[in-house]
């Protein structure tokens, strides 16, 4: 299945690869041979069959593993066919979901990078730096592996301190650079202050994952400033896989791998699907992963599917300004939803912001929100006013704004976490 594949054709692919992978995970699979009791594969015969299964939640697989520690029971083989071990940064419940891949499973996930790789205009000649540290986080670990098999000279940066990592990218001459969003403008900081010009460096490409910054413009627009690069979203979950990617092409949008997922969208109340075009959250099943699988897995990201042709005639869909926030992330203040990349969309529009804190005092019968804000330098004291005003103008209620002093915010290798809640939630 390629990205022009016939949408009749994928559909068709699609289905069939449904029906071997779920006839290959029962019953071996005791996670989802209980959750599907009754339902043999042979009894899907269309998509509509497909949608009556239920879905699958993190909230579920996190209290698996709690009762099946340490592991769980959604694993289809037994334990001593797994190689690899990952996990995600934390769950509504604090503990992180651990995820086994099989060799196999594992050389899934790899396709999937590679299936990214001409999507965002890779050469022969590209370095790409890694700049984290090799955890069980799954951060870029399958991106490293995967790339290093398709040829690109590899360079990784864990165990270095963040301005090492400037001057050893400048060194070796890396032209793409993966990190968070987050990281990439941290790294920027550091460069300004050590006198580093990454916007004359050899870096031409990022490619950011983990948050949903990549697509925000005004956060991709001061990335692409300050290090004179494009910059590319990439999206996926350390138990789902690698799902969606950039094209050269189409900036501020990004492609489902429909050829290795099978994706809905669905209102996140009724989990019943949504029009194209409309706003819902992402559910999927991922179609290779056979050793530790997930079908109809809720995501909790809210995404819109693009509903214009697409001008090279890929038939894989589209996902508007990629991830547009997360379920559980909405704010309620006063009688406002909010989504933290709403303030992000207005803070990164102000360059004398080195980073910023979201405070929600839920311990009044209405939440409170309050931002903190540290400037690059000085007292700040009119950044606030003014970032206050862009707030109140833009989103129409009043936010109180509050300085913090340069270098007292906390800064984030992976995934930021900006968002301090106080007081029941």
């Amino acid at each position: 299945m390629t990205p022009v594949t016939p949408i009749p054709e994928l559909r068709a692919a699609q289905l069939a690869r449904l029906r071997v992978l779920l006839a290959s995970i029962l019953p071996g699979n005791a996670f989802y041979t209980r959750k599907l009791a009754g339902f043999h594969p042979t009894n899907l015969r269309s998509f509509a069959d497909f949608a009556q299964l239920p879905f699958t939640t993190k909230n579920e697989l996190a209290a698996d593993q709690a009762e099946h520690p340490p592991y769980g029971s959604a694993l289809t083989f037994p334990i001593e066919k797994y190689s690899r071990l990952h996990q995600t940064s934390g769950t509504s419940t604090g503990h992180p979901l651990r995820w086994l891949d099989t060799p196999e499973s594992w050389e899934w996930v790899l396709q999937c990078w590679r299936v990214s790789f001409p999507f965002m205009g890779l050469t022969a000649t590209d370095n790409i730096f890694f700049p984290f540290s090799f955890g069980p986080f799954i951060g870029f670990w399958s991106a490293f592996e995967s790339a290093s098999r398709a040829g690109y000279l590899c360079i990784a940066g864990g165990g270095m301190t963040s301005t090492a990592r400037l001057r050893f990218l400048v060194e070796h001459r890396c032209t793409v650079v993966l990190a968070t969003p987050t990281y990439a403008l941290h790294l920027a900081e550091l460069a300004a202050k050590e006198g580093i010009d990454l916007a004359n460096s050899p870096v031409r490409m990022l490619v950011v994952a983990g948050e949903p910054g990549g697509n925000i413009p005004s956060t991709r627009q001061r990335i692409e400033s300050v290090w004179g690069a494009r910059v590319f979203d990439h999206y996926g979950m350390t138990e789902i896989g690698p799902v969606a990617v950039e094209a050269v092409d189409q900036p501020g949008q990004m492609y489902l791998m429909e050829s290795e997922h099978l994706a809905e969208v669905v209102n996140p109340q009724t989990g019943l699907p949504v029009a194209d075009g409309e706003t819902g959250e992402l559910v999927l099943t991922n179609l290779g992963r056979v050793g530790s699988p997930l079908i109809r897995y809720r995501t909790g990201d809210l995404v819109r599917v693009a509903t214009t042709p697409d001008p090279r005639g890929r038939t894989w869909r589209r996902l508007e300004g990629g991830i547009l926030g997360r379920v559980d992330d909405m704010i309620h203040v006063r009688g406002n939803n909010l989504y933290p990349s709403a303030i992000e969309a207005i803070v990164r529009r102000f360059p004398e912001v080195a980073e910023y804190r979201i405070h929600v005092d839920h311990s009044g019968p209405l939440a409170d929100l309050r931002l903190e804000v540290e400037p690059v330098s000085g007292d700040g004291a009119l950044l606030a006013d003014a970032i206050g005003r862009a707030v109140r103008d833009e989103l129409l209620f009043r936010v109180e704004v509050t300085v913090a002093p340069p270098g007292s915010l906390p800064r984030f290798e992976m995934k930021a976490r900006r968002i301090v809640r106080q007081g029941k939630s």
